[in-house]
Parts: structure tokens; C-alpha cells; sequence
């Protein structure tokens, strides 16, 4: 990014990774900030204010899903968990507490830094021409990164909100379940299809007049998705 520097808050109480982290973020220009435990975490974001955070579950004081709804009680800025934990029920967990993404321990530093890279961008203001979708039931507002639905806005985790960003910038346009899983979770994801199932029935709940027979958020049956404002 050219500009302002990214600074990163690192959440690892394991000492050599958190080193490993720091260096090798530091030799890609980001400035990074340190943190071992969780009450650390939250008292260093909110004094420090980061662009985005890798947090680890395993912490020794609080629970790292502790600590992602702490921080997203008044921020909305990217998590990115970085965790031994392999079992999708954590992930679903981490993912609805507001995590926009999770990277499995043992990991690839190139992989971390494209998911640090790409949630960055996703989390940059679209600016003045992004545009503004209209349905008959709710307006999505893409710069603004909000959803309002009979005159108030619609409470989304930001996982729905990347699913939903991603159908509604291709309107009447066939979205491959392959293509979500990678835009949304991540390369490592292309084959949970279940997460897909289970976000677009939460939007619908949350956007269609009627969610049994949707309007908007269309399934097409082992293929993917459409979003027809």
C-alpha cells in the first residue's frame, strides 16, 4: 500500500513465532506492535489502533474468541486468527464472533502475508464512486460498508458482509461456490461448501422479505450463488 504505514498487532504468546512474525513483517515494511496475552491485545488496540490483527486462540489469559468480541465492540478492523485449532466448529466460532479470517498452524509465511494483504484491502473505504445497490427490500451502500433494510441499518458480521460485497458487485452473474469459498475464507477453503450454506441462509434471514422462497440471494444448485436485485 503506498501512504500510510500498515501496523499490525501480533497476538502470540508463543516468543519465537511472535519474533519470526515481527521480522518478517517489518522486512515488508509494516510497522508491527507485540502482544503476549489477550488483555495486553485489547489494551494495545485501543491505545495503538491498528490496521489489522494475526491473534492466536491459544493465549494464556482469555480465550482469543474473548478477545475478538472485545475488539469488535467498538472496532471494525480486520482479525486475522492464526491457530493450531483444525476443527471447523472453531473456525465457524471465530468467524462469527468477527474474525474475517483464519489460517491454520502449521502455515506458510507467504500465505499469512496474502491474507494480511487482502484483508487490508478489503478493509480500505471504497471511496466516493463506489456504487450504492438498490432492491426493493434493502440498499447496499459499498463505500460505506453498511446495509439498511426499512430505513435502519442491518447488523452484519463481517464475514457476511465480505459473502454479500462479493455477490452484489456481480450482479445477475452466476458466482461459483469455489470462487466464494476463496474470496471470503480464503485458498484454503475451497471445498467447505457448509460455510456457504449456513452464511447465505443467516443474510437471508437477515435481508429476504420471505427467506424460505428468496428473491435476492439466489442458490444455484451445485454451483453456486446470484445475487438479482
Amino acid at each position: 500500500m503506498s501512504g500510510k504505514e500498515v501496523r499490525v498487532l501480533v497476538v502470540e504468546d508463543e516468543a519465537q513465532l511472535a519474533r519470526a512474525l515481527s521480522i518478517n513483517l517489518r522486512a515488508r515494511h509494516y510497522a508491527v506492535d507485540l502482544a503476549a496475552d489477550g488483555r495486553s491485545a485489547l489494551e494495545l488496540a485501543a491505545r495503538a489502533h491498528p490496521d489489522v490483527v494475526v491473534l492466536d486462540l491459544g493465549l494464556p489469559d482469555l480465550d482469543g474468541i474473548e478477545v475478538i468480541r472485545g475488539l469488535r465492540g467498538w472496532t471494525r478492523m480486520p482479525i486475522i486468527v492464526l491457530s493450531a485449532r483444525h476443527s471447523s466448529t472453531e473456525k465457524v466460532r471465530a468467524l462469527d464472533a468477527g474474525a474475517d479470517d483464519y489460517v491454520t498452524k502449521p502455515f506458510g509465511m507467504d500465505e499469512l502475508l496474502a491474507r494480511l494483504r487482502a484483508a487490508v484491502r478489503r478493509s480500505q473505504p471504497g471511496g466516493a464512486g463506489a456504487p450504492v445497490i438498490t432492491t426493493p427490500t434493502f440498499t447496499v451502500d459499498l463505500a460505506a460498508k453498511r446495509v439498511i433494510r426499512d430505513g435502519a441499518d442491518v447488523r452484519l458480521t463481517p464475514t457476511e458482509w465480505h459473502l454479500l460485497e462479493t455477490l452484489v458487485r456481480e450482479p445477475h452473474h452466476l458466482v461459483g461456490q469455489r470462487q466464494l469459498l476463496q474470496e471470503v475464507w480464503g485458498p484454503g477453503y475451497t471445498t467447505e461448501t457448509n460455510y456457504l450454506r449456513v452464511y447465505i441462509a443467516q443474510l437471508r434471514r437477515k435481508l429476504e422479505p420471505d427467506p424460505a422462497h428468496p428473491r435476492h440471494l439466489i442458490t444455484e444448485p451445485g454451483m453456486g450463488y446470484r445475487f438479482e436485485p
